[in-house]
């Protein structure tokens, strides 16, 4: 399993793609996952479902609305939110793609478990998750990757890009600067940090040359 991981607008899209091409082109069996705590398969449906409920009021679409802080201001929600996101990351990373990976599938992984751990620190500092039971139970359970590339580039190029990409949800300057700084600190066996303010064949060519 590769994973990539990084601040918004870094060229993780565009080098999954590369990169699943680079191995689709060897004649290797490639499925890219994209994850993000709250946002996988499972809570999806269960959101939808929400949706058509009236006996739901919690906000279940991305971005900030009074309707979200409403909801998440009250910590029964907040936690009954971080549970079942993390159980549904527990399904996919634990089970899923293990099961994928037995079966000689090559696993590329559009962010992973510690882009939601950045997620849930940002977004719910008072209930730091990382000291759930739950939370480590996911960590020592989930899939290892064998290459974990970080991708980032300058605060300022991020937020240009995204507006040129016309972001509808961006991150504001100082969550990405917090964003960066936590990503910039990650470091295991596994993590390879990239700079993208280079071109993208140079990227992909580091990328590469990492994995061969």
């Amino acid at each position: 399993m590769i994973v990539f991981s990084g601040i918004d607008n870094a060229g993780k899209t565009t080098q999954i793609d590369l990169l699943k091409r680079h191995f689709e082109v060897s004649g290797s069996k490639v499925e890219m996952f994209w994850s993000r705590g709250g946002y996988t398969p499972g809570m999806e449906k269960l959101k939808a479902c929400l949706r058509k409920s009236k006996i739901s009021k919690i906000h279940t679409q991305r971005g900030v609305s009074l309707e979200r802080e409403k909801s998440f201001s009250k910590p029964l929600i907040r936690k009954l939110w971080l549970s079942l996101a993390i159980l549904d990351l527990m399904f996919f990373y634990c089970i899923y793609l293990r099961a994928k990976e037995m079966f000689g599938v090559r696993i590329i992984c559009d962010r992973y478990l510690f882009d939601t751990h950045i997620d849930f620190l940002l977004n719910f500092p008072e209930e730091n998750v990382s000291k759930w039971p739950l939370w480590n139970l996911l960590m020592f359970l989930s899939l290892k990757p064998q290459h974990h590339f970080i991708l980032t580039i300058p605060v300022k190029e991020s937020l240009i890009r995204s507006k040129l990409k016309k972001e509808p949800f961006p991150d504001s300057e100082e969550t990405l600067k917090s964003r960066l700084a936590k990503y910039s600190s990650y470091h295991t066996s596994s993590t390879h940090h990239l700079d993208c303010s280079s071109s993208i064949n140079d990227v992909h060519s580091k990328i590469l040359d990492h994995i061969l």
